[in-house]
């Protein structure tokens, strides 16, 4: 049986770092380049590299970007039967362009033509229902997302849901069907459907979200991030010195999670490992984590006590 099957984004990253940005007209020196796969890719990536068994479901262009990332899924062990090559289309692409500090700007690329249908959904269902969890990447359109969440469901797996639609019916649907539901700093006052500005208002929205059907919700706000659950919830500060790059905490973050409730753990160890895995990959240029389960248990259990 599959461990975790990831429904979003594949994309062709291209990382640059830079000592500074130029002004208009002007050019800087790249330091560091690296291209590689991402998007929500990076979180099947992250499950690997904590020793899971991983798919992704997306879509490519049948272009050489398109060949190369699906090359270097497999490379890292992923399968890609759930993923779709779409013909006369241009892969995806990131720019990620980071100065000294972690300060970084993205420049996207994603054609329509590469987001989710809910025909591509019903090709990859076969994956989808082989999994224990299914991570639901809400950056998708919502029917193909919800069509997902469904099947995983109906499967028996553990739905994960990580970001937030605006479209409120759909919103319910979605929540319904899941087991967790995650939102970043930029996506929580659409999950919560109002302005939530601290701490205090982050528990206060997670446990209306809980309502609405998830037994685990997980919010960032400011420095921190708050996990609530029936009966309980753990706030942990952001772990680490200054990142290197933000990109991929998030999705680490989702793989941390994941992968502790998968191992069993209760769920305030499951928000530790979360926040160590986040805290290990900014210390990475690009999205792609490099992560281990050792340091990620030793890290969460240092900063827990």
């Amino acid at each position: 049986m599959l461990d975790v099957a990831v429904v979003g984004l594949v994309t062709r990253d291209l990382v640059v770092a830079v000592d500074a940005l130029p002004d208009a007209g002007g050019s800087a020196p790249v330091t560091t380049r690296r291209e590689q796969l991402g998007g929500a890719a990076n979180q099947a990536v992250g499950c690997r590299q904590l020793g899971l068994t991983a798919a992704v479901a997306g879509v490519v262009g049948d272009d050489d970007a398109g060949t190369a990332v699906l090359q270097q899924a497999r490379r890292d062990g992923i399968d890609v039967t759930g993923t779709a090559r779409r013909r006369g289309v241009p892969t995806a692409l990131v720019v990620d362009v980071v100065e000294p500090g972690g300060r970084h700007r993205l420049l996207e690329h994603v054609p329509e033509e590469v987001l989710l249908t809910e025909a591509d959904v019903r090709a990859a269902e076969p994956v989808l229902r082989s999994a224990r969890a299914v991570l639901v990447d809400l950056q998708q359109p919502a029917r193909p997302a919800l069509a997902a969440a469904r099947a995983a469901a109906g499967a028996g797996a553990l739905v994960l849901l990580d970001g937030a639609t605006a479209d409120p019916a759909a919103r319910a649907e979605l929540l319904a069907a899941a087991d967790v539901a995650r939102a970043d700093a930029s996506e929580v006052r659409t999950l919560a459907g109002r302005p939530v500005e601290d701490v205090p208002a982050a528990v206060d929205a997670a446990a209306e979200v809980l309502a609405a059907g998830p037994s685990v919700v997980a919010l960032a706000v400011g420095d921190a991030n708050v996990v609530v659950w029936e009966g309980g919830n753990v706030v942990m500060p952001l772990l680490g010195e200054r990142p290197t790059d933000p990109t991929g905490g998030g999705d680490a973050f989702v793989v941390g999670l994941v992968a502790a409730l998968l191992d069993g753990h209760d769920r305030a160890t499951a928000a530790w490992w979360a926040s160590a895995a986040a805290a290990l990959a900014v210390d990475e240029l690009g999205g792609r984590p490099d992560l281990d389960r050792g340091r990620v248990e030793a890290l969460a259990r240092s900063a827990r006590s």
